[in-house]
């Protein structure tokens, strides 16, 4: 049966999409994200910004590959998830699209873009696990730039919930993890260390008094 790609997402001034395919009553691939393409290059910079309530969604589901395609006035956005049975993940290898827009926002002077890259490894998490980032930037060649926001996203193996499974969070997150870990058993080790010293200080005291 093929996936039933979801309806455009309602009206909203919430700039993060959710999109979604299913095989039947089983999800095979969902993406919550805020998509932005970024180009800098001699001749023009800009971003362009996906409008979730302006942008449909379909692909394709197999047993080793999900097509999530993005489409909207000016966007037709195409992400590939692979398998890896050998490493037992989940990634994007392949991502392409075609833009029709100003981004040196001059009247009536957009510009189509192609580009295409077969070699990326976007989203690697392990089967049955969601990748998961508040914030990231990756390079597609040719001067763009996909800046992603609150992005979590995963393909295959969902639980019969149809939600996300366990999230991987990706470096730059697992850094802010660290952080506030290591700060916390900072605190704690504080907390132990004046519980310690106002124990010592009270038999202290109490071994000054004798009985009468």
């Amino acid at each position: 049966m093929p996936p039933t790609p979801t309806q455009p997402p309602t009206k909203s001034n919430s700039t993060v999409g959710n999109y979604t395919l299913n095989n039947g009553t089983q999800r095979c691939l969902m993406v919550q994200m805020e998509l932005k393409i970024r180009l800098v290059s001699l001749k023009a910079n800009g971003t362009f910004l996906l409008l979730p309530n302006k942008t449909s969604t379909a692909g394709n589901c197999y047993d080793n590959n999900a097509t999530l395609v993005l489409i909207s006035k000016e966007l037709n956005i195409t992400f590939v998830f692979s398998k890896n049975a050998t490493s037992n993940k989940t990634m994007v290898k392949k991502v392409n699209f075609t833009l029709t827009y100003d981004f040196n926002k001059k009247s009536n002077d957009a510009v189509t873009y192609n580009v295409a890259n077969d070699s990326l490894k976007m989203f690697e998490t392990k089967f049955g696990h969601s990748h998961s980032c508040s914030k990231e930037s990756i390079s597609v060649g040719q001067g763009f730039y996909l800046d992603l926001s609150h992005d979590r996203n995963q393909a295959f193996n969902f639980p019969k919930t149809n939600k996300f499974g366990p999230a991987d969070y990706c470096s730059a997150d697992q850094s802010n993890y660290r952080v506030a870990i290591a700060v916390g058993i900072t605190l704690l080790v504080l907390v132990v260390v004046v519980v310690i010293a106002y124990l010592l200080a009270r038999r202290k005291r109490n071994n000054g008094y004798q009985s009468l």
